[in-house]
């Protein structure tokens, strides 16, 4: 079976519509208010799964578009020389209040503002062990051109990791027409149009998962055994996901329906479009092919 063509950097670029670009920063700032360290232990521990323990000591780490700071603190403190940036001025300063707060007394660790798509500003950088950039480059307005800067800053035999929206077709046009609508609304309407969309959301993939689990758990009565296990699975899946990664329910909630641009790609276009520049799969992890993101691995050929 053949492979599907790539894309390529030019041609597939979405215009860019900062004028209607959804304001992370803002949202990271309330994030910040109630960070937890078990969340802040959440994100250390997803970086040491995916990379490896000791991986990161006295390597060069990128955070490239760094949202709160959370990863590159984490990043810090398992030994990694960091240099964080964000385009939002309000994530940059998320960061630097992190950085106050657990980091101020130690080197290493630099964080900037800057766009994923300003070649200079990047070139400007060097390169590095770890690029790391999770849920970022399909909000730009022009996602394959930031995967293919963000891929030259990769040092040979250097790492590269990416999350991306999972493409769905119908579903994935329907989510970018409410993400533009929430950015065109006033502020105080925002709050309320989150609530419904969400709820909606929300209650339509519990009554879903519900659904399944029942079906399961009939299965197990008719079958003679514990129906007990499918609703235990259910409860932990719902955990994992919101301990996972340190994240917050609300915030990931105002995120999601409010992230604009948004983008996505298919997981065998992202692989084919850094397989032809230099880079070979070590890692994937997707979202079953439903909704969210798909995280990947690369190690750049050296």
């Amino acid at each position: 079976m053949t492979s599907p063509s790539a894309p390529t950097a030019s041609d597939q670029s979405a215009p860019r519509e900062l004028a209607a670009h959804f304001q992370f920063g803002r949202n990271w700032s309330r994030f910040l208010r109630s960070l937890s360290d078990e969340q802040f232990a959440a994100a250390r521990a997803s970086l040491e799964k995916m990379l490896g323990h000791d991986s990161l000591r006295r390597r060069r780490f990128l955070d490239a578009g760094c949202g709160s700071g959370l990863f590159s603190l984490a990043a810090r403190q398992l030994g990694a020389h960091v240099l964080s940036f964000d385009l939002d001025p309000q994530s940059a300063a998320c960061a630097e209040e992190l950085h106050r707060r657990y980091a101020n007394a130690e080197p290493g660790w630099d964080i900037r503002t800057g766009s994923l798509l300003d070649r200079g500003f990047l070139e400007s950088l060097g390169e590095f062990d770890v690029v790391y950039s999770w849920g970022v480059v399909h909000h730009t307005g022009a996602m394959w051109e930031a995967v293919d800067l963000l891929s030259q800053r990769v040092a040979p035999g250097g790492r590269l990791w990416l999350a991306i929206y999972n493409d769905q077709g119908v579903v994935s046009r329907l989510w970018n027409w409410i993400k533009r609508q929430y950015n065109r609304l006033p502020g105080w309407l925002r709050t309320p149009y989150v609530l419904v969309v969400g709820g909606t959301w929300s209650a339509w993939r519990l009554a879903l998962r519900l659904t399944t689990t029942a079906a399961a758990m009939l299965a197990c009565l008719v079958t003679l055994r514990n129906p007990t296990g499918p609703a235990r699975r259910m409860y932990g899946d719902l955990c994992q996901r919101q301990r996972s990664r340190g994240m917050r329910w609300w915030t990931d909630l105002v995120d999601w329906i409010g992230g604009y641009p948004f983008e996505v790609a298919k997981p065998e276009e992202v692989f084919a479009f850094l397989r032809d520049r230099g880079f070979e799969l070590v890692e994937l992890k997707t979202c079953g092919g439903g909704l969210g993101c798909n995280e990947f691995l690369f190690r750049r050929r050296g």
